[in-house]
């Protein structure tokens, strides 16, 4: 296939589309041309608070196509209170969700790439505003109606997925009604071939009130049955659903060079208006349909008969879609006389329309088509609308899933998507270019695993595990470089190294225990302590990360070099000699370094204290080379790391190390364990256990033992001299909890507010009570706030929490009333801890306490509620 400067590719795929979770779940169900609809007793529907006349109505359609679970959110992955959750758009929830899961399927961390990620986003109208926050709303204060805003509002969709996950390309809103989504993939096209940004994140969500049917009018969109009939002779309309979809898009020229794997491929868009030429604002208009779609053929460089399927926009209604279909074929028939040739459905007629997301929808079916070469069939079509002459167009409405055959060149696809008030949008896509086949890689490779709970770990375990089962044929190297570079480090982690994949399915599937390392990261993580002892490796091992590792390489060429060896460099590891060890040691240290494994410190005997001085700075390379052969080291530096002594067992000081002495000292190490524990570090011994070998996977191991421990491993490095490839994979699980108001849960009342005012609790002859009292009312209103998951601690930072200057103002504010003392908004931004806060409006009010015994740091007692917040925060309570 050709490949023009003008294309973009498609290099990730999420959605959340009624009946189906996933693009691969989706796929099942055109697949299989399964129906998502969904039918409601009347009970279901009682809850959900239909009216029981609207019931007994005979045009109240008593179905659905909804997704599940809209009330859930992981609110803690993305740093939000459950105060600000909980007001916060479930629509911008499951947005911000799909965001990052798209990224992570890409293969992408935006904290590892320097390419500047734009979000282009579009969300339907917010109906839980309307039905569940509409009383708070109207009791709100002036923050309370800011914060509302902020949380609801359609502008702030794109740029809380900018800032929630650091992306600093443009951040742009696109809201054309049932366009939106084709619109926003035709923006962000735009923007990358503009150098405007490098990756682009596109989608749109559209959430209807959950667990509700609609009312059926005669000549509007809605079906009478539920069932969208697309293009068939009884379509009378569609149903309106819920869901949500982003792709990830990339100029194709880079996502071919940087390995990423590629589903579609954007050749060419449009996007155009009705204008007046019509019969009203939301009919549609031949005219513009067909002008917007010969545009993107134009724009694409490609003639109509090499379009073999069309998505249409496909609503199912009596007068929709004979105007589609006509305006199609004026389209096609500026390049081609044929008839029948082309392929046409409509999503629709699967899970009805998404409104805000229904391009989107088009848009992964019809990459997924692409991507499997397989026609899947549009539903519920029996005898076409009369209205529609397809004998004499280029279309014919698909009704089965086939094989898409392969033509004289690539297979292309077009996907429209019409807007009501006129504004029309055409995408037309092409198979991705033939994946090249994996190179010859490395013997092992390490697959790193992490989550944010024990049980969230095994559930990723467990995904991945099903996943390499499944699809034994993926690259071993493609499968750790994806979790490597497109993943965030969590706290509970997870490390493997594994010969293929189908023995990494089965050990993630057993787990075994003695070849996972799993570890839970603190917030200070332990630093380790090279333990060097001169060990060598056989040449077979020394070849093998000679070839696998540049970073090794790189140190035993330098050991070539200090020498003046003239021969292969991998020579120098042969033959057992003491120089072979320093050469192996130092170059494995050399590659865990360049891998991100920084030593806090060295501790080496024999020929591993020669090795520790090179790598300390102490002697250069080849005086240490020197004294790894017997001669005595000459002048030494000062050491740029403490060094253990083996003579003494404990650190160098400044003056030992520069002894030359101190580096040819007999002694052990067998002092070590005791000497580094309780000080936050840990040993690190390069070399094996006995028998075992010393390639390439111990290098592995130890890079896998040291990320469990919280080392932060730099993956491109891990993977440095190979080429780098993406694959999709499991992403990071979600650990979601409720975050719902029901509608007129809201009182002006809260039971949390105070009977009386602190102030009138205040004993003027006791100001330590008073200070223990203002320090309760913060850790019970944040705590609060933070969703009571915990209580705030007092030295914790509290924006490091998730808490937004607003919040902290609007809890500032209702203190102030309370104590009726004017306290500065701003203050938690200079005070940002509890403890600092009240130390410092205690003084402002005069009601600082002198120190006594049992005091806290700032001087005075802790109150009960603040000993239950740091105990809480300790693990103890």
């Amino acid at each position: 296939m050709t490949v023009s400067d003008s294309d973009v590719a498609i290099i990730g795929m999420v959605c959340r589309f009624p009946g189906a979770d996933s693009a691969d779940r989706f796929w099942d169900v055109l697949r299989e041309g399964r129906e998502t609809l969904t039918r409601y007793t009347d009970e279901q529907l009682l809850a959900a608070g239909v009216p029981a006349a609207r019931l007994a109505d005979p045009r109240y359609v008593k179905a659905g196509q909804t997704i599940p679970d809209v009330e859930l959110f992981d609110s803690e992955l993305f740093q939000i209170t459950h105060d600000e959750a909980e007001i916060l758009d479930p629509q911008h929830r499951i947005f911000l969700e799909c965001a990052l899961e798209a990224l992570e399927r890409a293969g992408y961390d935006p904290d590892r790439t320097e390419d500047r990620i734009g979000v282009y986003a579009g969300v339907g109208m917010n109906t839980y505003l309307l039905h569940n926050l509409g009383e708070r709303y109207r009791a709100a204060s002036s923050i309370d109606h800011y914060r509302l805003m902020l949380a609801n509002d359609k502008d702030f969709l794109a740029t809380r997925v900018s800032y929630k996950l650091n992306l600093r390309g443009p951040s742009i809103n696109v809201n054309t009604a049932c366009s939106t989504s084709l619109v926003a993939v035709h923006t962000a096209c735009l923007s990358l071939l503009s150098g405007e940004c490098d990756v682009a994140l596109v989608g749109a969500v559209h959430l209807g009130h959950p667990g509700q049917g609609y009312q059926y009018q005669e000549g509007m969109i809605f079906s009478p049955d539920g069932h969208c009939r697309a293009f068939d002779a009884q379509a009378r309309g569609t149903v309106i659903g819920s869901g949500a979809g982003v792709v990830v898009l990339k100029r194709l020229k880079e996502a071919i060079a940087d390995g990423d794997w590629i589903h579609a491929v954007v050749k060419g868009s449009a996007v155009n208006n009705d204008g007046s030429n019509k019969t009203g604002y939301t009919a549609p208009s031949i005219a513009g349909q067909a002008e917007v779609i010969a545009d993107a053929q134009e724009v694409a460089g490609v003639e109509p008969d090499s379009i073999g399927y069309v998505e249409a926009h496909g609503t199912g209604t009596a007068l929709g879609d004979p105007i589609e279909v006509a305006a199609l074929t004026e389209a096609f028939r500026q390049g081609t006389d044929r008839t029948g040739f082309c392929a046409l459905g409509s999503v629709k007629t699967n899970i009805g329309h998404l409104d805000t997301a229904a391009g989107m929808a088009g848009l992964i079916k019809t990459a997924l088509m692409l991507e499997h070469a397989t026609l899947v069939p549009s539903l519920h079509f029996e005898a076409p609308n009369p209205e529609i002459d397809f004998a004499a167009s280029p279309f014919f409405v698909n009704t089965e899933s086939t094989d898409w055959p392969a033509g004289n060149g690539p297979r292309r696809a077009g996907v429209s998507s019409f807007g009501i008030g006129g504004t029309n949008a055409h995408v037309v896509l092409e198979e991705p270019p033939a994946r090249p086949s994996a190179p010859h890689g490395r013997g092992h490779e390490l697959l790193l695993l992490s989550a944010r709970s024990e049980a969230g770990l095994r559930q990723a375990a467990t995904a991945l595990a099903r996943h390499l089962k499944q699809r034994s044929d993926l690259d071993l190297g493609a499968v750790a470089q994806t979790l490597g570079l497109g993943r965030r480090d969590h706290t509970h982690r997870l490390a493997l190294v594994a010969r293929s994949t189908r023995d990494a399915a089965m050990a993630l599937a057993v787990g075994d225990e003695e070849r996972l390392r799993e570890g839970v990261v603190g917030h200070t993580p332990s630093a380790p302590v090279l333990v060097l002892t001169g060990a060598g490796a056989d040449e077979e091992d020394g070849a093998e990360l000679y070839d696998a590792v540049p970073a090794y390489r790189a140190a035993v060429d330098a050991c070539a070099a200090a020498l003046g060896h003239t021969g292969e460099s991998v020579a120098l590891l042969g033959g057992g000699s003491r120089r072979a060890g320093f050469v192996h040691e130092y170059a494995l240290a050399s590659a865990l370094t360049a891998w991100g494994v920084e030593p806090a410190a060295l501790a080496g005997t024999g020929t591993g204290l020669a090795v520790a001085a090179a790598l300390c700075g102490a002697l250069s390379l080849a005086q240490a080379l020197a004294l790894a052969d017997g001669a005595a080291p000459g002048e030494v530096a000062a050491p740029r790391l403490p060094v253990l002594s083996p003579h003494t067992g404990r650190w160098m000081t400044e003056d030992e190390s520069r002894l030359p002495g101190s580096w040819t000292a007999a002694g052990d190490l067998s002092g070590l364990d005791a000497l580094l524990a309780g000080t936050g570090r840990h040993p690190l011994r390069t070399a094996p256990e006995e028998d075992e070998p010393a390639g390439l996977a111990h290098l592995l191991a130890l890079a896998a033992e040291q990320w469990v421990l919280g080392v932060e491993l730099d993956p491109a490095a891990v993977h440095a001299g190979g080429e780098i490839r993406r694959v999709p994979l499991p992403t990071h699980p979600f650990e979601r909890r409720r975050h719902w108001v029901e509608p007129g849960a809201h009182t002006t009342d809260r039971p949390d507010q105070h009977a009386d005012r602190l102030i009138a609790r205040f004993d003027p002859e006791d100001q330590q009570q008073n200070v223990e009292l203002v320090t309760d009312y913060l850790v019970e209103e944040i705590g609060r706030v933070l969703g009571g998951r915990h209580l705030a601690a007092l030295d914790t930072n509290l924006f490091d929490l998730g808490l937004d200057s607003l919040v902290l103002i609007e809890v500032v504010a209702k203190l102030g009333e309370e104590l009726d003392f004017a306290v500065q908004a701003t203050a938690f931004v200079e005070f940002p801890t509890i403890r600092a806060f009240v130390d410092n409006l205690a003084e402002l009010m005069g009601l600082a306490p002198g120190p006594e015994a049992g005091a806290n740091p700032s001087g005075g007692r802790t109150s009960r509620r603040a000993q239950r917040a740091a105990a809480r925060q300790d693990g103890t309570a």
